[in-house]
This record gives C-alpha cells, sequence and structure tokens, in this order.
C-alpha cells in the first residue's frame, strides 16, 4: 500500500521504509527511528538478521519489498540495496507511485537509469539520488562563493578519497564482485561534488589498479577530468590506502569515522583558490593600494601585472580565510528533505536526473579504463 502526497495539515510523520539493510540501510533506519517528522515502518531485507533493526519499535520486518507494499501503509521508499538491484526496486515503487529515494550510485548502468527515470516521469513520481554530500553546509557554502565569483574564472579541481578498508569489508558477497570498487562505492560522492561545483565535463580519461587486492575490481583508480568551461580537474580514489584525504575524516559530519580535519578537495580560479570540506579561502593580498583602492605604481611605474583583474600579483603575500559553517549531518538533511518532497512541500535537491548525470560520467571513466581512450559522456 502506498499512499499519495501528505498535506501538511495533515500533521503526522511521513511513514518511510527501508529497503536494505546493510551499512548505509542501518544508518537510514536509524535516522527514521530519530527525526519526529517521519516514521520507520518498515525494513525490508531477505536477511534474518534485519530483524533486530525492527526491534523495540513500531516497525514491521519484510523479506521482500512486494511483502511490504502488501502490508503496510508506506508514504516513500529509501532503496539501500547492493546497486544490481536498484532498477528493479525502484520500477516496484514507481508502480505503486511511491516517491522514492535511491541510494548512489542510481543504476548499474546509464541504460538503467534512463529506464528509470523515464517510468517515473510518465508516472508522476519523484524519484532522489543518495548524494547526500549536496545537503552538507561545506559544498552549499562552496557553490555559494564560486557563483559569487570569489574564484573568479575556474580553472582547476581535485580531490582525493584515500580510505583503507578493512578485510572483513569484503565480507559481504557482492563487495567481492566487479561492482565492489571504490569508484562506484566511494569516487562517485566525489565526481558528483565535481559536477555541482565545476559544471558539466566534456571527456574524461582514466585509469585502475588492482595492485593490492588483485580481485576482479580496481583498488586505486585516476580520473582526468576535461569540464565544458575549459577547466581541468584530476580525482584520485583508493581504498587500501591509509590517509586522512577523503571525505568522511575531513567532513567530522559522520559520527562513525575519526575527524581528521583538513582538506580533500582543492578549487582555484583565476581571482581564489578554496579547500574543502575546511572552507579555507586563500587570495593575494596586496598591501600597496591606496586610498582610492587601487594597485599602486610598481618600481617601473607600472601596475603589477594582474592587478587590475582583482587576483592580486603571484609576488604579493597569499593570505587564508577561514570560512566558518555549521556543521550539521547531511544525511539527517537529506530524510528530512525527502519527507518535504513526500509532502509536496519542496522539490528534489538531489534529483534522479543528477545521479543519471553522474552515472554517466562514473561510466565514461570505467569504459576509458577498458579501452584506454578518453570518453565523452555526453556521448553515452
Amino acid at each position: 500500500m502506498a499512499a499519495g502526497p501528505i498535506p501538511e495539515r495533515a500533521g503526522r510523520p511521513v511513514r518511510l521504509g527501508v529497503v536494505g539493510a546493510g551499512l548505509i540501510g542501518r544508518v537510514h533506519a536509524r535516522l527514521a527511528r530519530a527525526l519526529d517528522e517521519v516514521e520507520l515502518c518498515a525494513v525490508v531485507d531477505p536477511s534474518e538478521h534485519a530483524k533486530n533493526i525492527v526491534q523495540g519499535t513500531n516497525a514491521k520486518w519484510f523479506s521482500s519489498i512486494e511483502e511490504m507494499f502488501s502490508a503496510v501503509p508506506v508514504d516513500g521508499v529509501i532503496l539501500a540495496t547492493p546497486s544490481a538491484l536498484h532498477l528493479s526496486g525502484a520500477l516496484i515503487c514507481i508502480a505503486r507511485r511511491c516517491p522514492v529515494l535511491v541510494e548512489k550510485p542510481l543504476c548499474r548502468s546509464v541504460a538503467e537509469g534512463e529506464t528509470l527515470l523515464a517510468r517515473a516521469r510518465a508516472a508522476g513520481v519523484p524519484v532522489l539520488t543518495g548524494h547526500h554530500r549536496r545537503h552538507g553546509a561545506p559544498l552549499q557554502r562552496a557553490r555559494q562563493l564560486i557563483d559569487d565569483g570569489a574564484l573568479g574564472r575556474l580553472v582547476a579541481f581535485h580531490g582525493s578519497c584515500w580510505l583503507s578498508k578493512p578485510d572483513d569489508y569484503f565480507d559481504v558477497a557482492w563487495r567481492r564482485g566487479d561492482a565492489g570498487g571504490p569508484l562506484a562505492i566511494n569516487l562517485i560522492h566525489d565526481l558528483n561534488a565535481a559536477l555541482h561545483l565545476m559544471g558539466d565535463v566534456a571527456t574524461v580519461h582514466a585509469f585502475a589498479a588492482r595492485a593490492v587486492r588483485a580481485g576482479p575490481c580496481e583498488d586505486t583508480a585516476a580520473v582526468l577530468l576535461r569540464f565544458e568551461s575549459g577547466a581541468l580537474g584530476t580525482l584520485s580514489v583508493s581504498d587500501t590506502a591509509v590517509s586522512p584525504w577523503n571525505w568522511e575524516m575531513s567532513a567530522g559530519e559522520n559520527p562513525d569515522f575519526p575527524h581528521a580535519g583538513g582538506s580533500c578537495y582543492r578549487i582555484t580560479g583565476t581571482r581564489g583558490a578554496l579547500s574543502l570540506p575546511d572552507l579555507v579561502l586563500w587570495r593575494h593580498e596586496r598591501p600597496g593600494r591606496g586610498s582610492d583602492g587601487k594597485q599602486a605604481p610598481g618600481a617601473d611605474g607600472t601596475q603589477a601585472a594582474g592587478a587590475a583583474a582583482g587576483q592580486g600579483h603571484w609576488l604579493d603575500p597569499i593570505g587564508a580565510q577561514g570560512l566558518a559553517v555549521a556543521v550539521h549531518d547531511p544525511l539527517r538533511a537529506q530524510m528530512r528533505q525527502f519527507a518535504a518532497v513526500i509532502r509536496g512541500t519542496q522539490a528534489p535537491l538531489v534529483p534522479g536526473e543528477e545521479g543519471l548525470r553522474t552515472l554517466r560520467l562514473l561510466q565514461a571513466a570505467r569504459e576509458s579504463i577498458e579501452t584506454g581512450r578518453s570518453v565523452a559522456p555526453g556521448a553515452l
């Protein structure tokens, strides 16, 4: 049973079903129990251990999504299954006219993603993608700075996602397969962030290695991006490398990870540079300004090169400005926004189309790894 949009005046919580009781599914279930505006009404997972998640709550456990819809009224579904099951699970929700938030990646392939969204549009059912960092303060503040021109014309982007997963992480069977590498599980978040901050990508060239685990999927990869704006980007990922230079440890948003601080992204432009998620803005200081705010002439009577363009001179001191923002849990904010979408009071912040846009970039990287050629995501 699936309900239609809930009027704001109804006053009752939004009833959510969480499908998939893996790592992220358990987090979604915990948040749904903690938030006043939502109610966890069901957990779906064929594994018996999922029953433990609903103990002490009014939620019910089901072994299949069809059982859930037949037994309890559901206003929205969070689909946290392995990506191979995203299309089939989402199509069941759409057939029930039930809004669905699909964890990343949206599907296994661009073709599957296009099928999913075509069905959703035809049925008028909202589909969201779980790129939850977009709900957090660092990316939102960075996008505002870029829009305000604080960095000038964007020139380059670099992101790193280096972390070391324990051996027991791969005890789950699907993580030992070709979908278990860090490209689809980890770097897809950074690909989405790069798209959000830098704009569409014209060309991708990527490399991958399986030197440490020697399994069917990569453990390390490097991705070169040429953005349509002309800017360039580099992304590096490894899930077998010890470092603090990944979003989880840098941002301090996820209580399951130690907070190391610092940054894992760097963006630079003609006026300044920004590191993320610590939000430090770097710009040349021009101490030689006159009372009119203009750069004082140099020793040869001319202005320092670049001063008129606003970026300062490369020999001027460069200063750092820390931009304070309130850190909050983006997964919590994402769930609250999903509830508002279900009620019909907000449009999705990260709709399914954004998930498909990111999936094109991921698929382009994979094709480049396989072929050794550059790939245009827009052609996929």
